[in-house]
């Protein structure tokens, strides 16, 4: 992959990365739920616009096929290529002869947001990685160049949803200039800046976000944003600041949670753990750090897309993934409806209860992207370099060598590369900062962030690493702590009853297995910990590995109940911060759940008096 001339890294294709063990059964099983069946089932999909239908033709097909399509070939299933070729054999035989694409008539161009063209050149490109299909840097040049005449006559002008993701359109727009060269697409790239949203103007609001609705605060938009420099900087012939690192800090600073996310629901929300994030924030969120570092090569984008990865997209499913949340919290006893006010920002009575398309459909089409992309960017290159950037089961073949690397992490931290060398280079592993000790082939080396193997042409060899570090506990805002364990996030697990919801609403039917459930708790949560020792017991990893009924780890911690009581005027929702931290039963020894794995969870508590 090119990818734009300033990466530092380039991203492998499908065709040269597949997923192995427990990775590989996390795909199969988002295959096997509702990213896998939407074009059955659901109407937005199966009905769109953008294959001849009357249903939705803007966002949902487009933000689909971005994460069905490279699940697909990384699994090499013929029957979910053939059904995502037929979505865009149907895009690409329905692009006008002058490079419009979207499904709209020439009168309502003017007043489209063409967020959706941004959209779609991104998920045609992604197309191209998984397929080389030689038809579509063609296709690209003439959608580009076709939205190019359009902005530059006035025809059409960016605004709401493009406005402020206009930095998306650099994802193809880097692609077809490397390809082609041409410098109407460093104009087309100067108006897109000029017309978009400039992030810098707005950091101020990060710190006291109220609840309404803008566009500046609005969580999806903001974690597709940081990217924004990376991708756009070189072809807008800019000096490269690093302004992502300075957003992140007032964003995390301001609205941080212990798994890496920011609070949105919709909209910038603060430091409390009964407040929520959306699911699209979550994988576009880990698309932007997996860029970040592509472009950047600064590890520390790694580390944060670990925590995300491992903990923010799995929590945020039930275990077969036939259900999701709009918003998931820190601190989520309940997923019961309101009955009344919500106590979300902006977002509906239904937001966090699993299901089909609570509070809205966006998150249902987007889901599909979070593991694909993320399993794409276990390995990277540059030169006669090869770098595993993210240490899950997968297996490389490239023009330089094949790599097999074989481990459960995070679970656990041991690894088995098998190295095959077709050509002299260079493999980099790279390691987390919060590792203590490490060892290569059983033996003990000093700590360091990464480890250079060479190889010369025909050589075969294996190594082995594995390294430890302790839990610890992480301090949260209001005196509030999190368990933390590498890249894993741990949380107080409450056991939940299912309460299946079957219904039809404005024409979407929610019938078994996608329907939506309430979480109704059953088990006491109301906890603090009463001691700083920590134990890790390590179990089998499952072929659903985040597993809420058998997880493949757990911690175990001292723990008292105290009086902490619910939020005023709720009683499914525990209060922000506990009434008191005084103990008033004997200490208990609780596991701790990784936070993908508890579905129901208090994740930030005391420490108790």
């Amino acid at each position: 992959m090119k990818g734009g001339a300033i990466m530092k890294y380039s991203l492998f294709t499908t065709k040269e990365i597949k997923p192995l063990g427990y990775i590989k059964d996390q795909l199969r099983i988002q295959a096997e739920g509702l990213s896998g069946n939407l074009d059955k089932m659901w109407r937005d999909i199966r009905d769109s616009a953008w294959i001849g239908g009357e249903a939705e033709g803007w966002e949902r097909v487009p933000y689909w096929l971005d994460g069905f399509i490279p699940m697909a070939y990384l699994l090499e299933d013929e029957d979910l290529i053939a059904r995502g070729q037929k979505y865009i054999e149907a895009i690409i035989a329905n692009q006008k002869e002058n490079g419009w694409i979207c499904p709209c008539t020439d009168e309502q161009i003017p007043a489209y947001d063409t967020w959706a063209v941004q959209l779609i050149s991104k998920t045609l490109y992604t197309y191209y990685l998984s397929t080389g299909d030689e038809r579509i840097p063609e296709v690209l040049y003439k959608v580009l160049k076709n939205y190019y005449e359009l902005l530059k006559k006035g025809t059409v002008k960016l605004f709401f949803w493009g406005e402020h993701r206009w930095f998306e359109t650099f994802i193809a727009l880097n692609f077809v200039y490397d390809t082609y060269k041409e410098e109407w697409l460093k104009d087309l790239a100067k108006i897109l800046k000029t017309q978009g949203y400039e992030p810098l103007n707005f950091a101020k609001l990060y710190k006291t976000p109220v609840s309404k609705t803008i566009q500046q605060t609005h969580i999806v938009n903001l974690a597709m944003m940081l990217k924004y420099e990376a991708v756009s900087y070189e072809i807008l012939g800019e000096e490269y600041k690093n302004n992502a690192e300075y957003l992140y800090k007032m964003l995390y600073n301001y609205n941080g949670t212990p798994v890496e996310l920011f609070t949105g629901d919709e909209h910038l929300a603060g430091l409390s753990p009964i407040q929520g994030t959306e699911l699209c924030a979550v994988v576009e969120q880990m698309f932007s750090y997996e860029l970040l570092y592509a472009y950047t090569g600064d590890v520390k984008w790694l580390e944060r897309l670990e925590v995300i990865a491992f903990n923010a997209l799995p929590g945020t499913f039930s275990d077969d993934m036939w259900t999701h949340q709009y918003d998931q919290q820190s601190n989520q006893i309940n997923c019961i409806r309101f009955p009344a006010k919500p106590i979300f920002g902006t977002n509906n009575f239904d937001s966090h209860l699993f299901g089909l398309e609570p509070n809205y459909g966006c998150c249902t089409a987007n889901l599909s992207q979070g593991w694909p992309k993320f399993i794409t960017s276990a390995f990277m290159y540059k030169d006669d370099e090869i770098i595993n950037a993210i240490q899950i089961p997968t297996k490389l073949t490239c023009k330089k060598a094949n790599i097999e690397l074989n481990t459960e992490y995070p679970f656990k931290q041991q690894f088995n590369y098998k190295v095959e060398a077709k050509e002299d280079f260079k493999l980099i592993v790279r390691i987390p900062s919060f590792v203590e000790k490490l060892y290569v082939n059983g033996e003990e080396i000093i700590k360091q962030n990464k480890l250079i193997f060479d190889f010369k042409a025909g050589e075969s060899r294996e190594i082995n690493i594995s390294y430890k570090f302790e839990p610890e506990f992480i301090n949260r805002p209001y005196c509030l702590k999190s368990v933390k364990y590498g890249s894993l996030v741990f949380s107080l697990p409450i056991e939940a009853e299912w309460k299946m919801l079957e219904y039809e609403r404005n024409g979407v039917e929610r019938k078994f297995p996608y329907c939506d459930y309430e979480l109704i708790g059953k088990s006491d949560w109301n906890y603090g910990f009463s001691d700083v020792e920590l134990s890790v017991e390590e179990r089998e990893v499952t072929k659903v590995p985040f597993s809420s009924k058998e997880p493949p780890i757990v911690i175990k911690a001292k723990m008292k109940k105290i009086p902490w009581g619910y939020e005023p005027f709720y009683d499914t929702v525990c209060a922000k911060v506990p009434k008191s931290t005084e103990a008033y039963s004997d200490e208990e020894l609780k596991e701790l759940y990784p936070y993908g794995s508890a579905k129901l969870r208090m994740t930030e508590m005391p420490m108790v008096d």
